[in-house]
């Protein structure tokens, strides 16, 4: 019995030292915790009393109001511009497919893909066994023809023999001459030439095969005579004209150009009811081929101090759209509601037809959290 009193008693007077050990910082955070409790009691008593005063005392009500946090951006009155965008592509007016014009076995082959070429270089030749044989036969019986025809004219001169005999002497040797011209004709067809200068893009054929009349044999493009080619909507016909100009973008290599317009069709394709233009495509420091993709805009409009506003801004009620600025009110910086007609809107930009003047300060951010005539005040970055 004596030892379990003992025991209590010791536990007592430990509890009781533990507690005067207690560490001044958790005491501090405790306090800290409190005053804040109070503190926040305090502030939810204020504010429904400043309700309860605002309800009974409107003057109170406009003197106490806190002001919405917001930032401003300048109306701007500038060249307000608009671009018809379409997809295009490049083209060559000489980007040519040589085809055969003769059947023949292919003995020779000169040129290789992505080789310079010159106009008239030879590029491939057919083989012309069978034309020269003929061409030998022909040029011996064609020189018999014409001796027999010079003779003939002799005769006929001095009037010995008959003008059938004349006639015939000269018709076998025209004859004869037509053939061989004929000859030397397909003879050439089988040398194929290069029509203009250019690069070799395809060779399409290989030593040894047959060639057949019409048949592909080599792709040859100039990349110094392209144009862009696109097409635009019915809709915009007599919107555009040739000179006028044009910008270029080529998305898969990022580089931009200008231009001008060099011509505009005159039909309306009936399956996709669309006209066509072109814009002739300068000399480039970087590299353009045949049908690489191109994104041509075209400006349609062009306003001069046009009232220009980020299209964002703009909100919309009952009676139509609508903006805030911000105005000086005394000594009071407060939302106003500006009622207004939007016109076209481009790039993120619109152009405002009524409603603001171009001297207007208007709220940027925080411009869906103010009401017409609410305090504001204007800071660098709304949170």
């Amino acid at each position: 019995m004596r030892t379990n009193i003992l025991f209590i008693l010791g536990f007592i007077i430990l509890s009781i030292s533990a507690c005067e050990q207690k560490d001044p910082l958790q005491a501090k955070k405790e306090e800290l915790k409190s005053q804040k409790t109070k503190l926040q009691k305090i502030k939810t008593s204020i504010t429904e009393l400043e309700k309860e005063i605002s309800a009974m005392d409107p003057d109170f009500a406009k003197k106490n109001r806190k002001a919405t946090l917001i930032t401003t951006t300048d109306v701007e009155k500038k060249t307000f511009e608009h671009y018809v965008e379409v997809s295009g592509a490049v083209k060559s007016r000489k980007n040519v497919l040589i085809s055969a014009e003769n059947r023949g076995n292919i003995n020779r082959i000169l040129i290789k893909e992505g080789n310079e070429v010159k106009r008239g270089q030879l590029l491939l030749s057919l083989d012309i066994e069978l034309y020269q044989r003929s061409l030998d036969q022909l040029e011996t019986e064609y020189a018999l023809a014409k001796t027999m025809f010079e003779k003939q004219s002799n005769l006929w001169g001095q009037n010995i023999g008959t003008e059938v005999q004349y006639l015939e002497a000269k018709n076998r040797k025209e004859s004869l001459e037509n053939q061989i011209a004929n000859i030397k004709t397909q003879i050439s067809k089988s040398q194929i030439r290069a029509p203009f200068a250019g690069t070799i893009e395809n060779v399409l054929v290989r030593e040894g095969e047959m060639a057949q009349m019409g048949s592909p044999l080599v792709r040859i493009v100039n990349h110094r005579d392209m144009y862009i080619k696109a097409d635009l909507s019915e809709s915009h016909i007599g919107k555009f004209k040739k000179g006028d100009e044009v910008v270029i973008h080529f998305p898969s290599i990022n580089q931009t150009i200008q231009s001008r317009i060099s011509s505009v069709g005159q039909i309306i394709d009936i399956m996709n009811r669309t006209f066509s233009i072109e814009a002739l495509l300068p000399l480039t420091k970087f590299t353009i081929k045949p049908n690489l993709l191109a994104i041509v805009k075209l400006r349609d409009i062009e306003i001069n101090g046009a009232v220009v506003i980020p299209a964002k801004l703009i909100q919309k009620d009952n009676k139509g759209d609508f903006v805030f600025i911000a105005k000086k009110d005394s000594n009071e910086l407060i939302a106003r509601k500006i009622q207004i007609d939007r016109g076209i809107t481009y790039k993120n930009n619109t152009m405002i037809t009524n409603g603001l003047t171009g001297d207007e300060t208007l709220i940027n951010e925080g411009f869906r959290d103010v009401a017409d005539g609410g305090k504001v005040k204007v800071v660098e970055n709304v949170l």
